[in-house]
C-alpha cells in the first residue's frame, strides 16, 4: 500500500488508517476477533491504527494493546485521543494539563506500550486555554510520552487559534486535525481543509462512509433497518444521525441512491466509491476506516487502488454540491454558543427589570 507523509511530521502513513471505535462494547465484544482485524489489517499494509480513551470506556485500547503485543511495535503508527468523559468525575474530561497527564499515563498503561506516536484532543474545550492544553501536550512531547499531537473536529477558526498560541508562546504545535469527511459530509471543504493545508497539518479523516450510510446498506430497497440500528443505543449520540424522520436524512436516503447507480456505472462499489472519494483530497493524508468484522474490512481495502475519474468526481459533485453537510448533526461538532440559549440572551441579574415583550402562542 503506497504511503503519504502526515502532513510535515514526517511520519509515513497509508491512505487508509483503521479506527477501533467498534472493538468491545461498542461494536464487537471479541476480543480475540478485534485483534484479528487488527492484524489483517496491518498484513494488507495499513500501519496508522486509531483508537480513543473513551471508545468502550477504555476497552478499546486494551483490545490495540494486545494486538501490539503481537507484532513490531515500532512499525505502528499508534494514535489515540483524549478529553470526552471518562466516567462522572467532572475532572476525567477536557482539555487541562491535570486531565491530560492522567489520561495520556491511562491510556499509555491500557495500550501497553511506552509511547504514543499521535495523541489528540477529542473535541475543543471552550474551559481551558488553548495555552493550557498546547503547554501539557509539549511537556508531554518533550517527555517522550508522545511523537506528536494534533486536534480532532475543530473548527477552523480554533485550529488557527491554536496555531497563533503555539507560535506566539514557544508551545509546540497541533500537527494534525481529525475532521469528518465523507460525500454527504463535504462542509470541512470551505474552512477546515484549507486551514490544515495553509499550515502544513496532517488530516486523519473519520467516518468516509458517513457512519453507515455509504456502506451498501442504506437506500432504495433497502430495508433501512438493521442489527446497525439495533446497536446505536450503545453509542452516545449516534440517534439525530439516522432517525428517517428527519428530512434532512430523508434526503440522504435519495442521494445514496443516485450515488449507488453512480458507483454501478463506474464498475465500483458503493464504499470504493466512498473511499476513493475521500481520498482524492489533496489535504486527506488517511482516511478511517471502522470495520466491526473481518468482512467490513475486507470490503474497504480495496480502496487505495482505486482513481475516480474527473467526470465521476463531477457527478458527485453535482449530486452533493462541494462544501454542503446534508445533515448538520454528522458534524459531530456544534458550539456551545449555539447549543445553549443562554449564552446569546443578556443577563438579568442585577439590573433594573426591562419591559419585556409576550408573544401569545395559537392553541
Amino acid at each position: 500500500m503506497e504511503t503519504r507523509t502526515l502532513g510535515r511530521t514526517g511520519i509515513e502513513v497509508g491512505p487508509l488508517a483503521l479506527g477501533t471505535m467498534m472493538f468491545g462494547a461498542w461494536g464487537n465484544p471479541d476480543h480475540d476477533d478485534c485483534v484479528r482485524i487488527i492484524g489483517r489489517a496491518l498484513d494488507a499494509g495499513i500501519n496508522l491504527v486509531d483508537t480513543a480513551d473513551v471508545y468502550s470506556a477504555g476497552e478499546s485500547e486494551v483490545i490495540v494493546g494486545k494486538a501490539l503485543a503481537a507484532v513490531d511495535r515500532s512499525r505502528v503508527v499508534l494514535a489515540t485521543k483524549f478529553g470526552s468523559p471518562m466516567g462522572t468525575d467532572p475532572n476525567a474530561r477536557g482539555g487541562s494539563r491535570r486531565w491530560i497527564v492522567t489520561a495520556c499515563e491511562n491510556s499509555l498503561r491500557r495500550l501497553g506500550t511506552d509511547y504514543i506516536d499521535l495523541y489528540q484532543i477529542h473535541r475543543p474545550d471552550e474551559r481551558v486555554d488553548i495555552d493550557e492544553t498546547l503547554g501539557a501536550l509539549s511537556d508531554l512531547v518533550r517527555a517522550g510520552k508522545i511523537r506528536a499531537f494534533g486536534s480532532s473536529t475543530f473548527p477552523a477558526e480554533q485550529i488557527v487559534a491554536a496555531q497563533w498560541v503555539a507560535e506566539t508562546r514557544g508551545r509546540e504545535r497541533f500537527t494534525t486535525e481529525q475532521p469528518p469527511y465523507s460525500i454527504l459530509v463535504r462542509g470541512i471543504e470551505g474552512h477546515v481543509l484549507p486551514v490544515a493545508e495553509a499550515y502544513g497539518m496532517g488530516v486523519v479523516s473519520w467516518s468516509p462512509l458517513a457512519g453507515g450510510w455509504l456502506s451498501g446498506r442504506f437506500g432504495a430497497g433497502k430495508a433501512n433497518s438493521s442489527e446497525r440500528d439495533r446497536r446505536l443505543p450503545a453509542r452516545p449520540g449516534a440517534g439525530g444521525r439516522y432517525d428517517l424522520s428527519t428530512p434532512a436524512n430523508r434526503r440522504k436516503l435519495e442521494i445514496v441512491t443516485e450515488l449507488a447507480a453512480l458507483a454501478d456505472e463506474a464498475g465500483l462499489t458503493l464504499i470504493e466509491l466512498a473511499l476513493a472519494f475521500v481520498l482524492e483530497h489533496p489535504a486527506v493524508s488517511s482516511a478511517i476506516i471502522g470495520p466491526r468484522t473481518p468482512d467490513q474490512l475486507e470490503a474497504q481495502l480495496t480502496a487505495p487502488q482505486i482513481r475516480l475519474d474527473p467526470a465521476v468526481l463531477d457527478r458527485i459533485d453535482r449530486i452533493v454540491a462541494p462544501g454542503t453537510d446534508i445533515n448538520p448533526e454528522d458534524t459531530a461538532w456544534r458550539p456551545p454558543v449555539l447549543a445553549d440559549p443562554a449564552r446569546r440572551r443578556r443577563g438579568r441579574s442585577g439590573q433594573a427589570a426591562p419591559r419585556t415583550a409576550v408573544v401569545s402562542h395559537p392553541g
